[in-house]
């Protein structure tokens, strides 16, 4: 079996993240490491909160907090909400790491041995008011392309162009709102990614065949406009410092390397965390370094992020001249929106996960979210699509199929699997649809190819659902006992089935359906095709048990709760 190194986008530690930030890479990463896992896989799924850069000193400040910290309570407060929608990490690390740190530092020292670092003197934006010069994200202001009033200096939230400070009109200091701003030199280093060019474009061209369009597009485009010399320090308190032994001048003014530089490295810095806490059973370098033959990396991210893992992080890693892994897929999502406007950690718009939490339970966002994954276009969560999918889907669909069936079993039989008679052409006939189905669903997992996955499930659940009005148990046990019973139990397998191949989707609530029946020997990670076909592998005796209601219908009062509470339209 092969070998699966995944990650997804690095979330930020200023803040909880939205519905959107999870379903743009951290829910469809772990929706695929859960099922690789159980086709029997070697998966390695990592992590980690981005901490350095203006985000963790603007809102460490905001909370009266020194950044550390502010970026250590804030790491442990992101882990728990993760935690709690059963994101299935190897490792959740951190990328103010000692291990980060080290990697960064190696990464640039080798750049700069290979001549792809050059010290030079720029102008920067200076403040008086504050006494310091400002990096990108301290400086706010109007975008000179679309004309939004809120864009950083490093990039624009509304039209994804990235920017210099100085590109801004009518810039202001995030840190006091100044405008009195000078232009004042200062020295960076630059990594020379216009050396780079052709290297990546080759690079490129070998996987744009098969990376999903939104990924190959953005990368082409990027490319196509030039790849340019970007600054990789900043004046900041916090970040990985530049080293002494190269750079002494820099060192001493307290330079640190900008976060997009050493946030990509934090995957290899995050395995090493997770190897030195095992280093006899762990070996961060088996997944990472000449690991081109024997390591599938596959990576998820939001299409705002796909520059950076494409082209950049690419590019740093062809300069260092070493053999380190580069990413072999990239699943690029575009945007949930709130109403067909953005979610926005910043503007507090749309729901935010531990909300979410707060509200249910995190199967049922779960299963909504990658249901409604935004692959091809962006998709739009309203109050209304959510409601009707859970209710549809989790509680008619699924849940209620569980409970009638055990229930009127139990009822009828005992709480023992009936045995009954011989399966006869309607078992035949469900044996193959749930077959057909089953392997179109591994064909949509294999492709991550997430919403037609969820199609294929939830055609799963319905096929049972068909067989169980076919049959009517309820009225066949009237006139051939043995029929009901085989219908019965025939259901209960079903039961087992989805309890196996739903639970990258749904892992709570598939645990509840699979501890229901009293299987000492139940080791089965995966459903093979005539295990589908005969639907045998609970049998009669097995004891069961009716778990409670697995999804509860929502109400017409819950649906106006939520929108009351947190908007019902993109105002």
């Amino acid at each position: 079996m092969a070998r699966h190194l995944i990650t997804s986008a690095l979330p930020y530690i200023n803040g909880i993240k939205h519905l959107g930030n999870m379903v743009g890479s951290m829910l469809p990463a772990d929706v695929y490491s859960r099922y690789l896992r159980q086709r029997g896989h070697d998966v390695l799924y990592i992590c980690a909160t981005d901490e350095h850069g203006t985000p963790a000193e603007l809102a460490a400040k905001e909370q009266g907090l020194p950044v550390d910290a502010f970026c250590a309570q804030a790491h442990n407060a992101q882990k728990a909400v993760y935690d709690g929608f059963a994101l299935s990490f190897d490792y959740f690390g951190r990328s103010s790491s000692r291990e980060n740190v080290e990697i960064t530092q190696h990464f640039a020292r080798k750049l700069n041995e290979n001549g792809f670092v050059e010290e030079r003197s720029i102008r920067q934006v200076y403040s008086p008011t504050d006494g310091r010069f400002l990096p990108d994200r301290y400086v706010e202001g109007t975008c000179p392309h679309c004309g939004y009033d809120k864009a950083r200096g490093d990039q624009c939230e509304n039209c994804t162009r990235v920017l210099d400070p100085t590109d801004l009109i009518n810039p202001r200091s995030a840190i006091s709102g100044a405008t009195d701003l000078e232009v004042r030199e200062t020295k960076h280093l630059f990594l020379l990614q216009s050396k780079l060019q052709h290297e990546v474009e080759e690079w490129v061209a070998r996987h744009e065949g098969h990376w999903p369009h939104l990924a190959s597009s953005i990368a082409r485009k990027w490319l196509t406009e030039g790849l340019h010399d970007r600054a990789i320090t900043r004046d900041l308190d916090w970040g990985v410092p530049v080293p002494a032994d190269t750079w002494p001048a820099l060192a001493a003014e307290g330079k640190v390397f900008y976060v997009w530089f050493d946030a990509p490295i934090e995957y290899i810095g995050a395995t090493k965390e997770w190897s030195d806490q095992d280093p006899e059973n762990r070996d961060w370098k088996s997944w990472w370094y000449d690991a081109d033959d024997e390591v599938r990396y596959t990576e998820f991210m939001a299409k705002d992020n796909v520059p950076f893992h494409t082209v950049m992080f690419p590019a740093t890693q062809l300069g260092v001249r070493e053999p380190w892994k580069k990413v072999d897929y990239v699943k690029a999502f575009n945007w949930l929106t709130y109403y067909g406007g953005k979610f926005s950690t910043s503007q507090k718009r749309g729901v935010f996960t531990d909300q979410a939490l707060e509200i249910l339970p995190a199967d049922y966002w779960r299963y909504f979210l990658i249901a409604n994954a935004p692959e091809s276009d962006d998709s739009s969560f309203t109050w209304e699509h959510f409601t009707a999918t859970v209710n549809k889907d989790l509680a008619d669909t699924l849940g209620n199929f569980v409970n009638r069936v055990l229930s009127f079993s139990k009822k009828r039989f005992g709480e023992e699997v009936p045995d009954g008679g011989t399966p006869g052409e309607p078992e035949a006939k469900l044996g193959e649809e749930i077959a057909r189905l089953l392997a179109e669903y591994e064909d949509h997992m294999e492709t991550l190819q997430f919403r037609k996955a969820a199609a294929s499930l939830r055609a799963l659940w319905s096929a049972g659902n068909s067989y169980l009005e076919e049959k009517a148990p309820w009225l066949e046990i009237k006139t051939n006992k043995d029929g009901a019973a085989l219908t019965l139990r025939t259901a209960m397998n079903l039961i087992h089935l989805y309890a196996v191949v739903s639970e990258p989707f749904i892992p709570a609530t598939t645990a509840a359906m699979r501890t229901a029946f009293t299987l000492p020997d139940d080791t089965a990670s995966w459903v093979t095709a005539d295990e589908a076909k005969s639907l045998t592998t609970v049998p009669s005796g097995t004891p069961f048990t009716v778990p409670p209601v697995l999804f509860a219908k929502l109400t017409d009062e819950d649906l106006e709760a939520y929108k009351e509470r947190f908007g019902g339209s993109e105002g």
